[in-house]
C-alpha cells in the first residue's frame, strides 16, 4: 500500500516555477529519503502534503486520501517536524508532550502512557530540564516525540539533522530507525550518507521533478556503474601502470581507480601479468549514493 502518492504536481512562486510535474510515491512502513540539493523544492512539497500550500496542478493523496488545501481532514494521519520546530521554552519535556495530548482531548491516563513511551523511544526518559536550556538534538528528538504522539500513519521530518554534529545526527537516525515499527517515515534531506544508513527507498528531486525512486538496492542496480580500486607494492609499478592506462585516476603513490566505462578491467589485468606487477589489493566498489545522485543532477 502507499502511504503517500503525489501525482504530476505543479506549484509556482511568481515567475518561479518550484515544482514541475513531480509525481512521488511512498510505500506503507518505509523510511524513505527525499533527497535534493537546497531549493531543490523539498520543503514545498512538504507544505501541499500538509496542505498548507495550494498547488497550481496535481493530486496528492495520504492513506488513499485526497489532501485539499486548507481543509486539512488527511492530517490526522500525518505527524510533521519542520526543519526548526519551537516550544514553550519555560515547559519541560513531559510537560509540553501532556499540553499536545490535552489539546487533541486524550484522556490522562493515555497521556501519560505515551508521554512515557514517547520520551523513552527519543531517549529524554528522565530528563527533568526546562526545554530553553536543550541543546538543538534534543529540541529535534522532543520534536519527534511530539509529531508521533497521536500514532500518525506518516511522519515527515524536513531536514531532521541538517545543523547536527555527527552524535547529534546519529542519535536523530536512530530514533527515526525505530520509528518505522509504528509508522511510515518521509525525510527530506541533502547529506546522502544519513538516507544510505537507514532508509528502504530514496527519491532523488532536482530542478522541480523527482529524477529517480525507488528502493536503494534498485536504484544503485540500475545506476551501477563497476568502478575498481587498484593497489600495487611499489609507487614505480603504480606509476607505470598509470603511464599505460593514461585514463587510471593516480594518487602519486601505490594507489589507482578506474570505472569499467573507461577502462576494461581486463586488460588492465592483463598488462599486470605481462609486467609481473606485485599487486596488494584489487577491489570492486559499490556505487555510493552520492555518486549516483550527481550522475544523475548532472544529465
Amino acid at each position: 500500500m502507499e502511504m503517500l502518492r503525489i501525482e504530476n504536481l505543479y506549484k509556482r512562486f511568481g515567475d518561479k516555477e518550484v515544482l514541475r510535474g513531480l509525481n512521488l510515491s511512498v510505500p506503507e512502513h518505509s523510511i524513505f529519503g527525499f533527497v535534493g540539493k537546497n531549493g531543490a523544492g523539498k520543503t514545498t512539497t512538504m507544505k501541499t502534503v500538509l496542505g498548507l500550500l495550494n498547488v497550481d496542478a496535481g493530486n496528492i493523496f495520504v492513506n488513499e486520501m485526497p489532501v485539499t488545501y486548507g481543509q486539512t481532514e488527511t492530517n490526522r494521519y500525518v505527524g510533521y517536524l519542520p526543519d526548526v520546530p519551537e516550544f514553550y521554552p519555560f515547559m519541560t519535556a513531559p510537560e509540553y508532550l501532556a499540553f499536545c495530548g490535552e489539546i487533541t482531548g486524550m484522556k490522562k491516563a493515555e497521556i501519560k502512557k505515551r508521554t512515557e513511551e514517547l520520551l523513552a523511544l527519543v531517549g529524554l526518559e528522565g530528563e527533568s530540564h526546562r526545554i530553553k536550556g536543550f541543546s538543538r538534538g534534543m529540541k529535534q528528538r522532543l520534536g519527534i516525540a511530539q509529531a508521533l504522539f497521536n500514532r500518525p500513519k506518516l511522519l515527515i521530518c524536513d531536514e531532521p539533522t541538517s545543523a547536527l554534529d555527527p552524535v547529534g545526527r546519529k542519535e536523530i537516525l536512530d530514533v527515526l530507525l525505530a520509528a518505522r515499527a509504528e509508522t511510515t517515515v518521509l525525510f527530506s534531506t541533502h547529506i546522502l550518507s544519513d538516507v544510505e544508513k537507514i532508509c528502504t527507498d530514496v527519491a532523488f528531486l532536482d530542478q522541480g521533478k523527482v529524477r529517480v525512486q525507488g528502493t536503494l538496492s534498485e536504484v544503485k542496480s540500475v545506476y551501477r556503474r563497476e568502478s575498481y580500486l587498484l593497489e600495487t607494492e611499489s609507487p614505480e609499478e603504480a606509476r607505470g601502470l598509470s603511464e599505460a592506462f593514461p585514463v587510471l585516476q593516480y594518487d602519486g603513490g601505490c594507489r589507482l581507480q578506474f570505472d569499467e566505462t573507461a577502462c576494461d578491467v581486463s586488460a588492465v589485468l592483463r598488462v599486470l601479468a605481462d609486467r609481473k606487477i606485485s599487486v596488494v589489493k584489487l577491489e570492486r566498489q559499490e556505487p555510493t549514493l552520492e555518486s549516483l545522485f550527481m550522475e544523475v543532477v548532472e544529465r
